[in-house]
């Protein structure tokens, strides 16, 4: 699944000399948390978020900090954080240092980096230009549609047997003397845990595998003294 496949086309944007109560606006009535910024040309410069305007003058929220701290920040700081508080532009606020994906980005490159960056939205753009944006939302709406187009699976029993087998293999903690066996696409888990923490681990790769109806948990835990 590609950022085109999931994606919002058509983002709304704002100018950077938009006033921040335009930006406000706009999400309001698109009801969305972030807007990107873009020039007269159509280039993206930057976006602005609900973050952006949780700490401002207007409303009473502008950070107030004691005098010993405005000393140990400096002037630089605390003009900074003026602008950002009582500046009425869009321009002043906005993030400029914007995580951008293309079309053709996997989604996984898409969580991928908004984790990294700790980002609730991306937008997607061609050669300098917004053409969608991705959030959240369109990630989920994305793993439903997935869902629901998913065909059931019928499988026999022994290949239902080895795939598990197969996903178990691929994970250290996979590796552990457990009887699994097959009857009718339910699967049967006999054996001894000595963590817990496996048990659901050994559920949840049965489950993903195509064909299994459900799984039947016969372990027994066996608490080791440390």
């Amino acid at each position: 699944m590609k950022a085109a496949d999931i994606m919002t086309f058509g983002a709304a944007t704002i100018r950077p000399d938009a006033s921040i109560a335009q930006a406000a606006q706009l999400m309001l009535q698109y009801r969305i948390s972030g807007l990107p910024v873009v020039d007269a040309a159509g280039n993206l410069v930057g976006i602005v978020t609900e973050g952006d305007l949780l700490r401002r003058a207007e409303s009473g929220t502008a950070m107030k900090r004691p005098r010993w701290l405005e000393f140990v920040l400096g002037p630089g700081k605390l003009a900074d954080e003026y602008v950002h508080t009582h500046s009425r532009r869009v321009d002043d606020v906005m993030s400029r240092d914007v995580v951008t994906v293309s079309q053709e980005t996997s989604a996984s490159e898409v969580v991928e980096q908004m984790e990294r960056h700790g980002v609730k939205r991306t937008p997607v753009v061609r050669e300098g230009k917004v053409v969608g944006i991705i959030s959240r939302a369109n990630l989920l709406r994305g793993l439903a549609r997935l869902a629901d187009d998913a065909p059931e699976f019928i499988a026999s029993d022994n290949g239902i047997h080895e795939q598990i087998l197969s996903e178990l293999g691929r994970h250290a903690w996979g590796q552990v003397p457990v009887d699994i066996s097959v009857r009718s696409g339910v699967v049967h888990l006999r054996g001894v845990l000595l963590d817990e923490r496996l048990r659901d681990a050994l559920r949840v790769a049965c489950e993903n595998v195509p064909g299994v109806k459900s799984v039947r948990d016969h372990l027994v835990l066996v608490e080791t003294s440390e």
